[in-house]
């Protein structure tokens, strides 16, 4: 069953070029990863938030993303660099 993903961040202004970068390496880890059908990347119309949307073919897939982030060293943390907790939907195909 497809899964997917809308993850919104909300760095400080000062992060928020960081923050990019951050997600756009989540993004080409999760693309490179069997399964993974999308990740793509976006910014709030007002530039507060980078919003993350994911799709993978499986909870398997999914999964196997997160361990390829884990993996790979790419920097996930929640810290002070974000102004307000994250906003993560986790969705199941109808």
């Amino acid at each position: 069953m497809k899964v997917g993903m809308v993850a919104s961040h909300y760095p400080h202004a000062a992060y928020r070029e960081e923050f990019v970068s951050r997600v756009r390496q989540v993004g080409e880890v999760f693309r490179r990863t069997p399964g993974c059908l999308s990740a793509d990347y976006w910014l709030s119309a007002d530039g507060e938030a980078v919003i993350s949307i994911v799709q993978w073919e499986s909870e398997e897939a999914s999964a196997a993303s997160f361990a390829a982030i884990a993996a790979a060293g790419v920097d996930v943390a929640y810290d002070e660099r974000e102004a307000r907790p994250r906003e993560i939907v986790r969705l199941v195909a109808a």
